[in-house]
Order: C-alpha cells, then sequence, then structure tokens
C-alpha cells in the first residue's frame, strides 16, 4: 500500500467514524429527546399514585359527660326491683339471617325446628325489626337500647382506609366491587384515630348492667364493636368472651378436611375473607389468649355457652351469642350440607345447611338450660342482626324487598321472638312493630336494674308491652349518612342517600314495597319528613367516616345507601 493510499484510506475511515458519532449523537438526542419527557411523566404519575392521601388524626373523644354519668351510675348501688330468685338472660343474635330463610315465618327452604319451638313456647314478632341494616351499628343500638345514631356509631369501624392514591383510585376503577362504590376521597383517620372507633366508652353496655346487679356475664360468638384497647368485650362488662373481633371469621381453617364443605363467591368481600383467613381481629380468642381452634364455629360457640351455663347454673348469668351464621364465608359441616340432597345450587344448599347447623346449636343451649332446672327463670331472646346478605344470591328475601344494608323491609325487618316460661304465654304473636333497640330494656326490667337518667332510652319492656298488649313504638326511625326511613303505622317513607329522591309505601297492603304512594300522599310525605327531623335533633354526627356506599338497583328505582 502506497503512503497515498493509506492517507486516502485514513481520511475515509476517519470520515465514516465522524460521521457515525454525528449519527449516535443524533440519535442519541433524538432518544433523549423522547424519553426524558416519558421519564418524566411517569415518574410525576408515580409521585401521585404513592403519595400519601392526607390523614386526619382527630382521636374519637368520648363524650365527658356521659362517661361521668357512667361512671357514677356503675358505682352507684343497684336498686333490685325483683324479689325471690334472680332471672337469667341468654340472647341468641344470628348474623345476616333472612327473616325468610327459616320456617317460624313460614319460609320453606329451610325447617328449624328449634327457632320455631323456642318462638312457640312465648311471643313471636310478626313485625321484630333491627336498629340498623348492617352489622356493626346494628349491634351498638342493640347492646345499648339507645339508637346508635345518638352517640356517633352510625358506619361500621374501619381497620383500614387507603394510604395512597394508588389504593383509591386502584380500589375505584381497577377492581370489581360489585354494587359496592367508594365515595369521594377525604382525609382519612390515620392508625391512631382508627384506634379511637368504636362503641363509645361512654355508652352503658347491657352486660355492664348485669354486672351492677352481680351477675356473671360472657359473651361468646363475633364481638364487632371495636377492637383496639378500651373495646374490647372484657372492657365493656363482660367476665368472659370466646370468639373473634372483627366483622367475620372462617368457621374453620380452609384446608382439605373432607367434613367440610367450602362455598367460594366471586364478589371482591368474599375475596377478602377468603384471602385474610384467620389473621389479626379474626382470630379466635378466650378472653385476650388466641386460640387455634379447629372446630366448626357454630357448634364450637354452642358448646362454650353450654360450658358457661354449667358454671354458672347456681348463680345468675347473663350469657350474649351473637353467632356469625350465617354470615359470609360459606362454610358447613358435611352432616348439615347432607340435610338438603334435593337443593342442586349449591351456594343456596350451603346456606341453608348453615342455618340448620344454627338451629341445631340454638336446641342445643334451650335443653342445657331445661336439663339443668333453669326454664322458670330464665329469659331467652332470639334475633337477627339485620336481613338477608342478598348480595350472597343464597337468599333473597322474598316477599321483601332489598337485603342488608337497606332501609327497604328486606334489611331490617327481622325474625325475632321471645320466651320466658311462666311470663310469657306460649304461642302469643304480637302483630305491631318492636325494635331489637328494646332488648336492653326487656333485659334491664328483667333483672330488676334501674337506668340512668342522664341519657336518653329508645326501647321498651317486651314483657310488659306483650303481655299487657300495648303499642311498643309510634314511630321507628333509621338514618345511615343520607339515607333515612321512618315507619308510622303502617306507613314508612324511604329517603335515598346521594340523590335524596323519597318513596312512601302502605305495609298493611304492600309489605313487598312495590307501589311508591308519595305522590298521591304529599301531606303524609311531609309528616314523616318532620317526624325524622325531629327525631335527628336528639342525634350527632358519625364520629368517624364511611368508607363506601351501595348501590340497590330495582330496575326503575336505584336507592343508595352508606356504609
Amino acid at each position: 500500500m502506497t503512503k497515498n493510499t493509506y492517507k486516502t484510506l485514513s481520511k475515509f475511515l476517519h470520515s465514516i467514524k465522524k460521521q457515525t458519532k454525528n449519527h449516535t449523537m443524533a440519535t442519541y438526542r433524538k432518544i433523549t429527546k423522547i424519553a426524558l419527557p416519558i421519564l418524566l411523566v411517569l415518574l410525576i404519575i408515580a409521585a401521585f399514585l404513592f403519595w400519601p392521601i392526607n390523614t386526619d388524626g382527630t382521636l374519637v373523644k368520648e363524650d365527658q359527660k356521659l362517661a361521668k354519668g357512667k361512671k357514677d351510675f356503675l358505682a352507684s348501688k343497684p336498686k333490685d326491683s325483683v324479689s325471690g330468685k334472680k332471672t337469667n338472660v341468654i340472647i341468641i343474635l344470628a348474623d345476616d339471617l333472612g327473616k325468610y330463610d327459616i320456617s317460624l315465618y313460614g319460609g320453606k327452604s329451610t325447617p328449624t325446628p328449634q327457632i320455631d319451638s323456642l318462638a312457640a313456647s312465648g311471643v313471636t314478632f310478626t313485625d321484630g325489626y333491627a336498629s340498623a341494616a348492617i352489622c356493626s351499628p346494628s349491634r351498638a343500638g342493640l347492646i345499648t337500647g339507645r339508637y346508635q345514631e345518638r352517640f356517633g356509631h352510625e358506619y361500621q369501624p374501619g381497620d383500614r382506609y387507603p394510604k395512597n392514591n394508588l389504593e383509591y383510585y386502584g380500589f375505584k376503577y381497577l377492581i370489581k366491587t360489585d354494587n359496592w362504590r367508594l365515595n369521594d376521597k377525604i382525609n382519612y383517620p390515620n392508625e391512631a384515630s382508627i384506634a379511637t372507633q368504636g362503641l363509645p366508652k361512654s355508652e352503658i353496655t347491657f352486660a355492664d348492667l348485669a354486672k351492677r346487679q352481680g351477675y356473671s356475664t360472657a359473651i361468646i360468638g363475633k364481638w364487632h364493636l371495636g377492637h383496639n384497647n378500651g373495646f374490647f368485650p372484657l372492657d365493656r362488662g363482660f367476665d368472659y368472651h370466646y370468639g373473634f373481633y372483627q366483622a367475620f371469621s372462617l368457621y374453620t381453617p380452609e384446608d382439605d378436611n373432607p367434613d367440610i364443605i367450602n362455598h367460594h363467591h366471586k364478589d371482591f368481600t368474599d375475596k377478602t375473607i377468603w384471602g385474610k383467613g384467620r389473621v389479626g381481629i379474626g382470630q379466635i380468642r378466650r378472653d385476650s389468649t388466641i386460640i387455634d381452634e379447629k372446630e366448626y364455629l357454630t357448634e364450637k360457640f354452642a358448646d362454650e355457652a353450654e360450658a358457661f351455663i354449667d358454671k354458672n347454673k347456681n348463680k345468675p348469668f347473663l350469657l350474649y351469642l351473637p353467632f356469625n351464621a350465617p354470615h359470609t364465608p360459606f362454610q358447613v359441616r358435611k352432616k348439615y350440607y347432607d340435610r338438603f340432597p334435593n337443593v342442586k345450587d349449591e351456594n343456596k344448599r350451603v346456606y341453608f345447611a348453615m342455618i340448620s347447623a344454627l338451629d341445631d346449636a340454638i336446641g342445643r343451649i334451650r335443653e342445657k338450660v331445661k336439663k339443668e332446672g333453669l326454664e322458670d327463670n330464665t329469659l331467652i331472646i332470639f334475633a337477627s342482626d339485620n336481613g338477608g346478605a342478598d348480595y350472597t344470591f343464597a337468599t333473597t328475601n322474598a316477599p321483601l324487598k332489598g337485603g342488608k344494608f337497606s332501609h327497604f323491609e328486606g334489611g331490617i325487618n327481622v325474625p325475632f321472638s321471645l320466651s320466658w316460661k311462666g311470663k310469657i304465654k306460649p304461642h302469643t304473636i304480637y302483630k305491631t312493630p318492636v325494635s331489637t333497640l328494646d332488648i336492653f330494656t326487656t333485659i334491664a326490667a328483667a333483672i330488676g336494674s334501674d337506668l340512668p337518667k342522664d341519657r336518653v332510652y329508645d326501647g321498651v319492656d317486651l314483657v310488659k308491652t306483650v303481655n299487657e298488649n300495648t303499642v311498643a313504638h309510634k314511630d321507628l326511625y333509621w338514618r345511615s349518612g343520607d339515607a333515612k326511613a321512618v315507619r308510622s303505622g303502617d306507613w314508612k317513607l324511604i329517603i335515598s342517600g346521594k340523590t335524596h329522591e323519597k318513596w312512601l309505601y302502605n305495609l298493611a297492603s304492600d309489605k313487598s314495597e312495590t307501589k311508591d304512594l308519595a305522590q298521591q300522599n304529599p301531606q303524609k310525605v311531609k309528616e314523616l319528613e318532620t317526624a325524622l327531623q325531629t327525631w335527628e335533633k336528639g342525634l350527632i354526627k358519625p364520629l368517624w367516616p364511611n368508607l363506601t356506599y351501595y348501590e340497590f338497583d330495582f330496575g326503575k328505582q336505584k336507592y343508595f345507601v352508606d356504609l
């Protein structure tokens, strides 16, 4: 290669190198020009999604005046108005049990001979109402004898709120939540604030009353009235607790046990239940000790109830038995499942079997009372905390409209009966509305307890009311946020949340609430609205916010209610 050729080749290669470098730089600049904005946008999106939602650290504080009143009352000498042997009290509460899912009211799906027998031995209420259409508020009213809205327990206590935008918008737009809807974003309570949610400490429970009267007290089952210090059952008048704190727990650990039939639903709440299993506040506890319980809970609660009765049969006792049956998750022992061979829908078959197991458990408790010779001085109360959960598609609550969450009859008109040998005539039927608010007042009268004068009570003594055949309530009320209802005589007004639409029904001729009479009866609508407004003057704002609302779709009619 000559010197000139070499120089030419070198220049050529240098030129190519320079061109390549320039092209690379140009390509780099182009890529950079495109990539940097994309990267910046992605960083902004990531920052937005993972940016913490503003939290509200406001702690729920008890009403100091009521707290002092409670302290003074419980420390005072009780005024025992009952002579002779003290009355034992057993309160049996079903969870999400539809009124027409049992044979007591003519339901054909599930024979419930034990529940029927309990009612036949005393009084059956044809129009028994829960004070709320959802678990925790309903239980708050039941255990205190006061509309839960009077003390701010209007919504379910939270155990968690969205922590960032990703959780909020993911829940709102990406997760299939069926009819559950997310409310507008707010400053959600932080962990410290969540820990103060529960039945206000200033409220007096029927266990508090009983302890003051010298009773042994126990709760066996589901609590759902707070899951932090100060809110546990042992803090609220109960000497003994066996069960769990939150809204649900597995009836038995999910495993390959051939004796257990598990049925999973497709809705997101059911997936959450199964996903969590028995963790945290869903764990089974004896007092404060966590128990690795393997037995089927409905049967285990009956075991515990029998043991408590046996231990306390020679002294007065109050036993609160809030079963979790037939609330989801759907689990049942095969022996109950096998009672329904002709039911082809497995979902319904498991549901019916769970009710049958509950019925057996109730029969065992009644038999224990009888065996120990305690029938004459034991008041037994049976009810459900709200109507059937129609979103499981195991019940429709028919002929009643709607279901759990709603203020239509399917959500609040519940099975309700009371038995007390020698005090209530067997086969009594009481046909005017009563409320689970009445349970507290009935217990107070039965155990001879006076009541404090510093707070309003909303219940009546059902034993006296039934025996004298008087009207228990002129009006009954419900509120969950903007969703409200009032029943006055045969008339019922329902106000939808969000839209504030109003519907008027006459339950004497239309217990299925199919014919809206609001336009034909504007004066009655106004009258019932006024009654609602007057009632609301005695209420306070909810002590904590609600995360979701539920949408009922009845075709031409939509109904919204905060949860």
